[in-house]
């Protein structure tokens, strides 16, 4: 008896390790995590509804993502932040479709985002020339606007392309307002995009360097020439400079602000000083100038480093779609964009019209890609202008 009730005590063990649901091998979604390192592995799930397979699969992407943060609060991980995801399996279970998703994280903002988007930078006029006088440097229009691009290529998420000798504002005082010239006020802006197959275009204005004297010149004669030659010398410049980033599909405004600040003492900026130069740098005036520069291209780089790729349809021809991007914007073969018809105000947001469908890129070459669109979609409803667009990121 007492041997029975032995292999009985062992068999009732055996059977409560095997109800563990933690030890199962489960493909349910909710509960599933597992928290391991800087990495958690997480399942989510979508119903499979009229979008078809695609759109339930990113929306069982989305779902792992709010699980696994989710996960993270449960283990007092709240400051780290999903960095990165991998989809490591995924399998459809009668009218849902599953994920297990490896989300990577991290203590700093960073995001998936695959490709390089292109910019456009265009000159920064400035509101009162007469602050900037003919024996100081004369680069400061083109050469910010250019220093600010070459800094979000250097990123390596941005590619830039340089047309600083245009201005888009004939009145810098109403910027960012694009006065009309033969059609919408931002029709030069578009343009200049549509020219460069941009995303983005690049613009802004000098709004203030005007020299104020540290000292009231009084009087007259030897003393107060002298004085009056010196206050560039001992002297308070202001600083201010409004950067602004447009759509390029759109022309929508996407980003503004102005960087202000100031020097007191050597206040000149002498001509032939190019903006990014050691010379540049190493003055007063240039360093503050660099400062603004720096700060305005993190910004930049940290509001649009995540920002879904878009990219224009270049030319459609049955099945056959090619897009201006290749290699230089880490382009690959296999990849899936989604296609929108080139109408403005659709349900997707300004500047893209309805989804069209789903391209997947068979070609590749340094500047531009093909593929073929899904069986959903319509043959010849893609027409050159329209645009093509990655899937959001984490």
């Amino acid at each position: 008896m007492r041997f029975k009730g032995f292999l009985l005590g062992i068999l009732v063990v055996l059977l409560v390790g095997c109800s563990n649901p933690g030890n199962g091998n489960r493909r349910s979604g909710d509960a599933d995590a597992s928290v391991s390192g800087q990495q958690v592995s997480v399942q989510g799930a979508a119903p499979l509804a009229q979008g078809g397979i695609e759109d339930a699969r990113r929306a069982a992407i989305d779902d792992a993502v709010n699980n696994a943060s989710l996960q993270l609060k449960l283990n007092n991980a709240a400051a780290m932040l999903i960095s990165d995801i991998k989809v490591v399996d995924e399998w459809q279970d009668a009218n849902l479709y599953h994920v297990q998703v490896l989300a990577v994280l991290s203590d700093k903002q960073r995001c998936a985002s695959p490709y390089r988007k292109k910019i456009v930078a265009t000159g920064f006029p400035i509101m009162n020339t007469e602050q900037v006088s003919g024996t100081e440097s004369q680069d400061l229009f083109s050469g910010i606007p250019r220093e600010i691009n070459n800094r979000l290529m250097e990123t390596g998420d941005f590619i830039g392309r340089n047309l600083t000798n245009t201005i888009l504002y004939r009145r810098p005082d109403m910027a960012p307002e694009i006065q009309p010239e033969d059609g919408p006020g931002n029709a030069a802006l578009l343009r200049i995009a549509s020219m460069h197959n941009a995303q983005f275009v690049l613009s802004g204005v000098i709004r203030d360097f005007r020299v104020e004297s540290a000292e009231y010149v009084r009087g007259s004669g030897i003393l107060a020439e002298l004085k009056s030659m010196a206050r560039d010398y001992i002297a308070r410049r202001s600083i201010g400079i409004d950067v602004f980033v447009h759509d390029g599909f759109s022309g929508a405004l996407l980003f503004q602000h102005r960087y202000t600040d100031s020097i007191i003492g050597d206040v000149t900026l002498p001509t032939g000083y190019t903006v990014g130069s050691d010379r540049f740098n190493a003055t007063p005036a240039g360093h503050k100038i660099s400062e603004i520069i720096q700060q305005a291209s993190e910004d930049i780089h940290r509001l649009f480093g995540c920002y879904p790729f878009a990219v224009r349809v270049v030319q459609a021809s049955s099945n056959r779609v090619v897009i201006a991007a290749g290699a230089q914007d880490k382009i690959k073969m296999g990849d899936k964009l989604m296609v929108y018809s080139a109408g403005v105000g659709g349900q997707t947001g300004a500047g893209l019209g309805e989804p069209v469908g789903i391209l997947t890129i068979t070609d590749v070459s340094a500047t531009s890609a093909a593929g073929s669109l899904d069986s959903s979609a319509h043959v010849g409803i893609v027409r050159p202008g329209d645009w093509a667009k990655s899937f959001p990121t984490p």
